[in-house]
């Protein structure tokens, strides 16, 4: 293993993308030929290459997205009935930078969820906090943390994440406690976050999964 003391003052210095390249062009006859503003511009490139993979392996582990989606593997066939034009303009994530929300909304099977991914996927590469749950799941957890005291924190968590996804909205009626969870979410979230939800339930049926059920 070589060792030199520029390896080991750059692992000191926490520049371990850096100590990888010196290491990689120490080995290599052909880096011979290259003059030390090369060598430093290599250095440089291959830091910011490995601080970028790491933060961003950071984020999508916070982000916790069910499926393994990537923008570029979007399938924009006539049966879908997605247009391939709007869809890349919301992958450019211009709409998160203006705290606007995103609601997608279709039949099952058609893939909403694993839309909400790519899109979560490309906010995460582009430095930005994602966060994926299912909503009932979510509202299931928050009023198990209203029991044992951590309801603020988890909301605080909520609030600040700059795109919040919330699959599966309108499965089922909200009873009291979801309604004000939900409300406070979306409350703290607008017009500084973005939301995105996805929902087998047109938007104009929304309002009855809202409203208290009176039983007779």
């Amino acid at each position: 293993m070589l060792k030199h003391p520029t390896l080991d003052l750059l692992g000191q210095l926490g520049l371990i993308g850096m100590a990888k390249a010196f290491a990689d062009l120490a080995a290599n006859d052909e880096a011979a030929s290259l003059n030390h503003a090369e060598w430093l511009a290599l250095l440089l490139d291959h830091e910011a290459t490995w601080r970028n993979d790491r933060r961003l392996a950071l984020r999508l582990r916070q982000a916790r997205l069910r499926h393994h989606a990537m923008p570029e593997d979007v399938n924009y066939h006539r049966q879908r009935g997605l247009d391939r034009r709007f869809f890349e303009m919301l992958i450019k994530g211009d709409w998160i930078c203006a705290h606007e929300n995103l609601a997608i909304i279709g039949p099952a099977g058609i893939g909403k969820s694993w839309l909400a991914c790519a899109l979560g996927h490309k906010a995460c590469r582009d430095n930005r906090s994602v966060l994926y749950t299912r909503l009932p799941r979510l509202l299931n957890e928050l009023a198990l943390a209203r029991g044992d005291g951590r309801l603020a924190a988890r909301m605080k968590t909520l609030a600040r994440v700059d795109l919040l996804i919330l699959d599966d909205w309108g499965l089922e009626h909200l009873d009291a406690n979801a309604r004000h969870h939900l409300l406070e979410i979306l409350e703290d979230r607008y017009g500084l976050r973005s939301t995105l939800v996805t929902s087998q339930v047109p938007i104009a049926r929304w309002h009855e999964l809202i409203v208290e059920l009176n039983v007779s």
